[in-house]
């Protein structure tokens, strides 16, 4: 079996073709971020951050400029712009590769004009209305999530009947609005939005079926990075493992992830999980996919 996950159309040529498994590194540059809240927030500290996460292993780094942590409310839109607009354009300049995690048009357009190379939209464009009008013509990857409501109001709405198929069902619900709004299928990277409106029995549920999302024929993200469920596997005596204590966790979800023929894998230490998907590619060049 090929080794190498399908990837979007639109990527840079540097990374369609490296035969495993891509690590996207995350860079909040927010204070309230529930990893990392507030140690990027200035936009030296994020620039620094940035070209360290390079350095680590990541073949793209994700600022982000709001907050979508369990119970977030919105960020005004101006204080997004002023947060990510300078980092992204600082870390082009110095050849980064960066995507931008906004669920806002605005935001997306001033950042893939600043030479961001992908989109990342944790809402699937049901927070902007604009949002898949400007993907219609930007021609660069962008990422639907999986999303049910913002980050304040998505743990009343973590309820499914089957939580595989509501999710394969609801993503392709997305993909086809995606498409009737004009942009093109291959462009399109789908993210079953693990942790959002989503308990951790439906986490794992999700990780250990990825294939039944990647039959709706689009590459996949997965970010589980240190995410609430890890902490709650590594609870000790009633005491779950903090943030920062779940990387090595982490690595383990994104060889998972990355066996199972993801396209990506979104992190905040991407060293180890850059060892992952190396394993990961390699297991599947062995046939280990198909066995």
């Amino acid at each position: 079996m090929d080794a190498s996950p399908a990837s979007p159309a639109g990527l840079p040529a540097a990374l369609a073709d490296l035969g495993r498994c891509l690590v996207m590194g995350v860079l909040n540059v927010t204070p309230d971020s529930f990893s990392d809240g507030g140690r990027f927030l200035a936009a030296d500290a994020a620039i620094e951050r940035g070209v360290a996460l390079r350095a680590a292993g990541a073949d793209l780094v994700d600022v982000g400029g709001e907050s979508t942590r369990p119970g977030a409310h919105r960020t005004p839109v101006a204080d997004e712009l002023a947060r990510v607009l300078p980092v992204v354009r600082a870390l082009v300049s110095d050849g980064v590769l960066v995507s931008i995690d906004t669920m806002r048009a605005v935001v997306a357009q001033a950042a893939i004009e600043a030479g961001a190379v992908v989109v990342n939209d944790v809402s699937g464009g049901l927070a902007d209305p604009a949002m898949l009008a400007l993907m219609a013509g930007a021609r660069v990857p962008y990422v639907v999530m999986h999303w049910r409501s913002p980050s304040a109001q998505m743990a009343a709405l973590a309820e499914y009947d089957d939580v595989v198929r509501d999710v394969r069902v609801e993503l392709g619900r997305r993909l086809a609005e995606a498409v009737s709004a004009g942009i093109e299928p291959g462009y399109v990277v789908l993210d079953p939005g693990l942790g959002f409106a989503k308990d951790g029995s439906h986490n794992w549920s999700l990780l250990a079926h990825l294939r039944e999302l990647e039959a709706l024929g689009r590459p996949l993200l997965v970010g589980a990075s240190r995410k609430r469920f890890l902490g709650e596997l590594l609870d000790a005596a009633g005491d779950p493992a903090g943030p920062d204590d779940r990387d090595p966790a982490t690595a383990a979800t994104s060889a998972l992830a990355a066996a199972a023929g993801a396209w990506c894998v979104r992190v905040h230490e991407p060293a180890p999980s850059r060892d992952a998907v190396l394993v990961a590619a390699a297991w599947r060049a062995a046939g280990g996919a198909s066995q």
